[in-house]
């Protein structure tokens, strides 16, 4: 494949900085900040590959190479060797521009305002969600003028051509009522929901549709962004991440989709479970077409076995019926509207919500961490809900994240151990999703990078 040299131009995105501001972004590119800016960056570039895997991604292309270049009016990113498929005629894809100077902003310029930023401890609740609110408010993606009407989709990179058709209706269904999508930015399940209500909002002559993407530097080489993408944010970390979706989000619709589906389902439920947010309307829909009907009730199945009945109450499972799903996201953000405005709560940010500080710290999947979690039945159901969703986060880490490939080469699959009737439904779920080919692309044989030891 053809590789290509350019030197792109801000423009809009970080084109006003003082000579400080470029200094601070010379350095932190060239030094702290220089390889995940280099691995983010190939990551946008690669929009539309079928590679799943960081590690792989970072292989395949050794030459690759990007820079912050100094001018007298601000900056410019020289790429080198970049990737043919990012250009038309020899000039970069808009859109893919746009991506890279984002790539910019939020893991140079806002990483290092965190980092060097004495007001920010990121051991304490209360500033990790303002670490949240300063890097979405930098990225302009807080409308302080719209009424509630983002619908966060989760679900799947790699399902099935039926499963993404679906997910596209539903989108379509979301932008004929004027909800805006919101999804992990990547294929399959976060691309679906926002090509079907680009064409709704079309439809609907909405010319200002909001796409918007939430992704972290362990995952976006793994799940590049998609072209439809207009708005783009990179969060610190997966927590961050997953705070990112619920606080600027109305409402989640869940897809089918792996262990990191799984992961979202259990951190959204473990919140919702708290009992200071008992009063909290928040919804949540589980919904796909007949054909991953069994899927669904693996999940509901696991999620009865393991945190019961009351979490059961907290979503609706929908299957084969996208108008209804979104009719039903639309009256229960109405709901919302009606709870933020009686609590005079931002709409535009969930500063209500509570979420415990062990949804918060960055979980570190490495072979003692995985191998000590908490995972029986005596603790608050929350708090077995973030238990949980760090089993999941791990296996997805031993399966696409680059230090967790690395980390299953060297020291050998991550072991997860606990109670009987937490390991029992926790390994017919994962058996169930390695039988589905949910683990990894369809057509790649998955090798476990964990093992159950009960």
């Amino acid at each position: 494949m053809k590789k290509i040299n350019e030197r792109l131009t801000p423009e809009g995105k970080m084109d006003v900085l003082s000579k400080l501001e470029v200094n601070i972004l010379l350095n932190a590119s060239r030094e702290k900040f220089a390889n995940e800016f280099r691995a983010c960056s190939l990551a946008v570039l690669n929009t539309g590959s079928t590679e799943d895997s960081a590690k792989a991604v970072l292989e395949q292309h050794p030459d690759f190479k990007i820079e912050v270049i100094q001018q007298e009016r601000g900056i410019k990113l020289q790429v080198h060797n970049a990737l043919e498929q990012a250009f038309v005629d020899g000039t970069m894809i808009t859109g893919i521009k746009e991506h890279l100077f984002c790539v910019l902003r939020d893991i140079v310029f806002v990483g290092n305002e965190i980092d060097t930023n004495p007001r920010f401890d990121l051991s304490k609740t209360e500033d990790i969600t303002n670490v949240i609110f300063h890097i979405l408010r930098n990225a302009k993606v807080l409308q302080t003028d719209m009424k509630p009407n983002i619908a966060v989709c989760w679900g799947g990179h790699s399902i099935n051509r039926t499963e993404y058709e679906y997910t596209k209706e539903v989108g379509y269904q979301l932008g004929l009522r004027a909800l805006n999508v919101c999804t992990g930015c990547g294929p399959g399940a976060m691309k679906g929901p926002m090509k079907g209500a680009n064409i709704a909002h079309a439809k609907q002559r909405i010319n200002d549709g909001r796409y918007i993407g939430l992704t972290e530097p362990g995952i976006i080489a793994a799940e590049s962004p998609n072209p439809i993408v207009n708005e783009l944010v990179i969060l610190p970390d997966i927590e961050k991440r997953l705070e990112a979706f619920v606080r600027m989000g109305h409402g989640v619709i869940i897809f089918p989709g792996g262990p990191g589906t799984a992961e979202e389902i259990l951190y959204l439920l473990g919140i919702l479970l708290h009992p200071e947010n008992k009063e909290l309307p928040f919804p949540m829909i589980l919904t796909g077409p007949k054909s991953s009907e069994e899927y669904f009730k693996k999940i509901h199945h696991f999620i009865e076995k393991t945190l019961g009945f009351e979490a059961q109450q907290k979503y609706k499972i929908i299957i084969d019926d996208p108008s209804l799903v979104a009719r039903e996201m639309k009256s229960m953000i109405e709901d919302v509207s009606d709870f933020r405005r009686s609590t005079s709560d931002a709409y535009y940010f969930n500063w209500i919500m509570h979420i415990d500080e062990e949804f918060q710290l960055p979980f570190e999947p490495n072979h003692e961490n995985m191998k000590n979690l908490k995972l029986h039945k005596d603790q608050g159901i929350h708090s077995l809900a973030a238990n949980l969703r760090r089993a999941f986060s791990g296996i997805v880490a031993g399966n696409v994240k680059e230090d967790g490939i690395l980390a299953i080469e060297k020291y050998g699959k991550f072991e997860i151990s606990g109670d009987e009737d937490i390991l029992s439904p926790l390994d017919d779920l994962l058996a169930s999703f390695v039988e589905q080919q949910r683990m990894k692309l369809p057509g790649s044989q998955y090798i476990p990078c964990y093992e159950i030891v009960k």
